[in-house]
C-alpha cells in the first residue's frame, strides 16, 4: 500500500544549548501506510506525544524531514495550514479545549475555519455527531451540560468533522468509566471502517492496542524500539518489558492456563481469540 506520512531521520531536541536541553526523538524513521490502523504504545515519557505533534506541523523537527503525500508538509506555510486539516490531531482530555456556547457551534469551529460554506459545515457537523453515537437534540445545549462521555465524543466529532485523512487520538478513553470507553473505541472502529482513513491511536492499553491495530509502533526513551504487527510485537515479551510495558492482559491468562496443562496455543493478544481457541477445545472434546 501506498505511504500517506513518512518520517526521515527524525529528531527533535527541547531547550537545545540549555542546562534544560532534552533529545525527546531520536533518529525516527518510520512509514505509515493510507487507510491502516496504527496503534502507538510505549512508556510515559517515551516519546509518544512529541511524535504525534509532528505530525500535523505543531511541532518542528530539529533535523529530519516528515512527508506528507510524498510532499514535505514545511515546504511552505500555505502546507503546514492545510496540512492542520488533512491531519487532525484529538488531544489527551480534549474535553477541556471545548468552548463554545453550544455543542453545534463547537463541531463546526474546524469546518468554519476550512472557509466551507453553511450548508457544507452543517452537513459536517451532523455527519460527526452520528459517527460519536449522539443525539441531534444537544445540539443546541451547551457542551459543558454534558456528562464527561459525552464532552469527550464532541471533542473527537469536532476532528472528525474536518474529514481529516489521518486521525491521530492520543489516550482518547484515558479516565473515562468502561461504558463510556467502550463506546468511544466502537465510534473510532466504526469512522475506520466507514471512511477507510488513517487512524493513529496512542494508548497505554495493550488489550486495546492488540484489539484495533493492523500495525504497532512501540516508542522507549525518544526511539521507534519496535515496529510491526499485534502478533509480531506481542510475540516479543522480553522486549517489552525492558520497555516497562507487558502483553495484553489476556496473554497473560493464556500463559498461565498452557502452564497448568492447558493446550491453548500460543499467540492469542486478544479476547475473541482466546474466546475461539478455549470453545474449540470445548467442541473438540465434545466430539472425542
Amino acid at each position: 500500500m501506498e505511504p500517506i506520512l513518512q518520517l526521515e531521520h527524525l529528531n527533535h531536541v527541547y531547550s537545545p544549548g540549555t542546562p534544560f536541553e532534552h533529545r525527546a526523538l531520536i533518529d525516527i524513521d518510520l512509514s505509515i501506510e493510507k487507510g491502516s490502523f496504527v496503534g502507538m504504545i510505549g512508556h510515559t515519557g517515551s516519546g509518544k506525544t512529541t511524535l504525534i505533534q509532528h505530525l500535523n506541523g505543531l511541532l518542528k523537527p530539529t533535523s529530519g524531514r516528515i512527508l506528507y503525500n510524498g510532499e514535505d508538509i514545511w515546504i511552505s506555510k500555505q502546507r503546514i495550514h492545510q496540512l492542520r486539516f488533512q491531519v487532525g490531531l484529538v488531544f489527551q482530555y480534549p474535553e477541556y479545549q471545548l468552548f463554545e456556547e453550544t455543542v453545534y457551534r463547537d463541531i463546526a469551529f474546524g469546518p468554519k475555519n476550512m472557509g466551507l460554506d453553511k450548508d457544507e459545515v452543517d452537513r459536517r457537523v451532523r455527519d460527526a455527531l452520528r459517527f460519536v453515537e449522539l443525539p441531534e437534540r444537544i445540539l443546541d445545549h451547551s457542551p459543558f451540560e454534558l456528562s464527561g462521555g459525552q464532552k469527550r465524543r464532541v471533542a473527537i466529532a469536532g476532528v472528525i468533522a474536518m474529514e481529516p485523512e489521518v486521525l491521530i487520538l492520543d489516550e482518547p478513553i484515558a479516565g473515562l468509566d468502561p461504558e463510556s470507553r467502550e463506546a468511544i473505541l466502537r465510534n473510532i472502529q466504526d469512522y475506520h471502517a466507514t471512511r477507510n482513513n488513517t487512524v493513529i491511536l496512542v494508548t497505554h492499553n495493550m488489550d486495546v492496542a492488540a484489539r484495533m491495530s493492523d500495525q504497532l509502533l512501540v516508542m522507549s526513551h525518544g526511539s521507534l524500539y519496535l515496529s510491526g504487527t499485534p502478533e509480531e510485537i506481542f510475540s516479543q515479551t522480553e522486549a517489552l518489558e525492558q520497555t516497562g510495558l507487558t502483553v495484553p492482559e489476556v496473554t497473560q491468562i493464556c500463559d498461565h492456563l498452557r502452564r497448568r496443562g492447558v493446550p491453548m496455543p500460543r499467540g492469542l493478544y486478544t479476547v475473541e481469540a482466546a474466546r475461539d481457541a478455549l470453545l474449540a477445545m470445548r467442541g473438540g472434546s465434545s466430539h472425542a
